[in-house]
């Protein structure tokens, strides 16, 4: 068989088994964070089972091994059929895996790669109240000491903005063991079992109604040094794998989940009876060519990646171009739908096109800044595609 032959007969594998397994109604299961949860494990659990859940991972794994245009048909069918986001697993099947297939010892691979597949849950522990941006700067302090025999880290600071954090079994935790040297010289990276003594979790309420994120503060938390990767002070380098993580497949998933969820505002537009209303069809019309722009850019920024060429910019220019099209999504969806459809429209967890059209809206803005910046991403674009002058240190606003 060709290579187009092969995956046209994967994409109706996969078709196959989601026409047969998908969930119905899973915005409706998903009104509360505990409904949340389960149905975001069973959907895990059952994609792991047909080996649609890890792609990306090494062939060792169920379903691993497959190539990038494999994993971007598998992606493509997840977002047509409208499946749940596996938003609680992301960071165990994306960052976590990085970490450890990059940098960990064989014991701690052996040890943690399974549990993810049964379904253990990590989060993020890096930016911290003063260390966002300049996640360099950050002051989570660990000092080594000998207790009850053995060598530990124990761990004392804040966390921030730590996805899914309250529902988490490990995290990926960066704390500073030295200030001597540049900042990056004094940052360790290390595995924190989320039930150790010492640590909680503080869940931030958003404006949209959701719970995303949490604070993790840690006190006198201790934590072995073999669930160190890598050596001590150069977690820097560990975490660059972590960032690293695949982004492309993300946003061309979101892109045609945004497509799909267009018919959303075309039954405002005939439920509120803007049929003839050429200023709301013009805006439609625009909205429609702003998202298929959307998907056009994320397909051809995966092709590239296919033949091999990639160059720094290209995710920046995927990622504002998603973030401003999910903007204008929900910003005509709330002025369509007015106050009526936020009376009786539900928040979905989880999901970025609810329907809830106020609460879409607000989470919007939250995309213009999470991954990065839109302001960041323009200078990663001037700077390293175009190669325009970086902003002098010396000026001051």
């Amino acid at each position: 068989m060709t290579e187009n032959a092969d995956l046209e007969a994967l994409r109706g594998e996969v078709r196959s088994f989601l026409e047969a397994e998908k969930p119905h109604g899973w915005r409706d299961a998903s009104r509360t964070q505990e409904d949340f949860v389960k149905t975001q494990r069973d959907w895990f659990a059952k994609l792991v089972k047909a080996g649609y859940a890890i792609p990306h991972w090494p062939k060792e794994y169920p379903g691993g091994g497959r190539s990038l245009a494999e994993q971007k048909v598998i992606y493509e069918e997840l977002a047509k059929a409208d499946c749940p986001r596996l938003l609680l697993s992301f960071v165990s099947t994306y960052h976590a895996f990085a970490t450890l297939h990059e940098c960990a010892s064989e014991e701690q691979k052996a040890k943690y790669m399974p549990r993810i597949l049964e379904g253990e849950t990590w989060c993020q522990g890096f930016s911290e109240p003063g260390a966002g941006s300049d996640l360099a700067a950050l002051k989570c302090k660990a000092v080594r000491e000998v207790r009850d025999g053995k060598e530990v880290y124990v761990v004392n600071g804040q966390k921030v903005w730590s996805t899914m954090a309250q529902f988490a079994d490990m995290c990926l935790l960066l704390v500073r063991t030295s200030s001597e040297g540049a900042k990056q010289a004094g940052i360790t990276y290390l595995l924190m079992d989320m039930k150790t003594p010492g640590v909680s979790v503080s869940p931030i309420h958003q404006i949209q109604g959701d719970e995303e994120f949490s604070e993790i503060f840690l006190d006198n938390v201790e934590i072995p040094v073999e669930q160190r990767v890598g050596e001590e002070g150069k977690g820097w380098a560990v975490a660059q794998a972590t960032l690293a993580s695949e982004r492309g497949l993300t946003l061309m998933e979101l892109g045609y989940r945004m497509r799909g969820a267009l018919g959303r505002v075309a039954e405002l537009i005939r439920t509120h009876g803007h049929e003839e209303d050429r200023g709301v069809l013009r805006d439609f019309g625009t909205l429609v060519t702003e998202v298929d722009a959307v998907c056009a850019i994320a397909d051809r920024f995966l092709d590239n990646r296919i033949k091999g060429v990639e160059r720094i910019g290209d995710a920046s220019i995927v990622k504002n171009a998603y973030s401003r099209a999910l903007r204008a999504y929900s910003k005509l969806g709330l002025r369509l739908g007015g106050m009526a459809e936020q009376y009786v429209a539900p928040i979905t967890f989880g999901d970025l096109n609810t329907g809830n059209w106020m609460a879409d809206f607000m989470n919007s803005y939250a995309w213009t800044i999470a991954g990065g910046s839109e302001e960041v991403q323009r200078n990663i674009i001037a700077e390293r595609m175009l190669e325009m002058p970086r902003e002098p240190k010396s000026w001051v606003v």
